[in-house]
């Protein structure tokens, strides 16, 4: 049975808004990668991986916005790992005044999602276009990485993102009320965090995925939103 969450639409709209960011002075942690960049990371993606289908695991929001296209997708389990917005944004969903979080993959527990496949011959092009939506910057050219998710009950590796992103400078670990506090202020010129759980918790409910932090923060988030909204 789908449950209803209290992060409504309506609560999301009254702090949906998307902030133009151009103004901004460059960031050295944000140089864009280049067409080059991204033919070698697929190059070394392909090589890593060898012939063969490529899985890729989603459990945010590539569950609800691909950017690239699949043959299959199948639900997955990926264990030694858990759904934390563990990444602070001073763009995207967030800004230098009021920072957002993304999520991430942290170490721990499981994570349920969805595995899309990618047959052989379409492989090249369709990482570039997987690259391009996850990987904008150099700095972060590296974070995607090979996990083992079982489908139904079988063993398969598959490439994720964001995974073990503890030594990365914009690695955060706090307290669920904090992360509430943040992502019912933050938005960027991509939207606010408030829509970015919302329909992460909608999608995962969708697929009768029940995952108790995001559906607690929901939660938390509405409550925020509501405090300081005045209604």
């Amino acid at each position: 049975m789908r449950r209803k969450l209290v992060l409504t639409p309506d609560l999301v709209s009254r702090v949906e808004r998307k902030i133009p960011q151009d103004h901004l002075p460059p960031d050295p942690d944000r140089v864009p990668m280049a067409d080059a960049d991204y033919a070698e990371a697929v190059t070394h993606i392909v090589a890593k991986h060898g012939p063969g289908p490529i899985w890729v695991f989603a459990y945010g929001s590539l569950l609800w916005n691909q950017g690239f296209d699949f043959n299959e997708r199948r639900p997955a389990t990926l264990r030694g790992w858990h759904r934390a917005f563990c990444i602070q944004l001073s763009r995207f969903r967030g800004s230098p005044e009021q920072p957002g979080l993304m999520l991430g993959l942290d170490n721990g527990g499981s994570c349920k999602g969805e595995v899309f496949r990618i047959d052989e011959a379409s492989a090249s092009v369709q990482l570039d276009k997987l690259l391009r939506r996850e990987v904008p910057f150099r700095r972060i050219a590296n974070a995607w990485r090979w996990v083992d998710v079982d489908i139904a009950g079988t063993r398969q590796k598959a490439l994720t993102f964001y995974a073990g992103m503890r030594r990365d400078r914009f690695y955060v670990d706090l307290p669920i009320h904090a992360q509430a506090h943040m992502l019912a202020r933050a938005a960027g010129w991509a939207g606010s965090g408030a829509a970015y759980l919302h329909a992460t918790v909608m999608k995962l409910e969708e697929l009768g995925i029940h995952d108790t932090y995001l559906w607690e923060l929901q939660y938390l988030v509405a409550a925020e939103i509501r405090q300081f909204s005045g209604k």
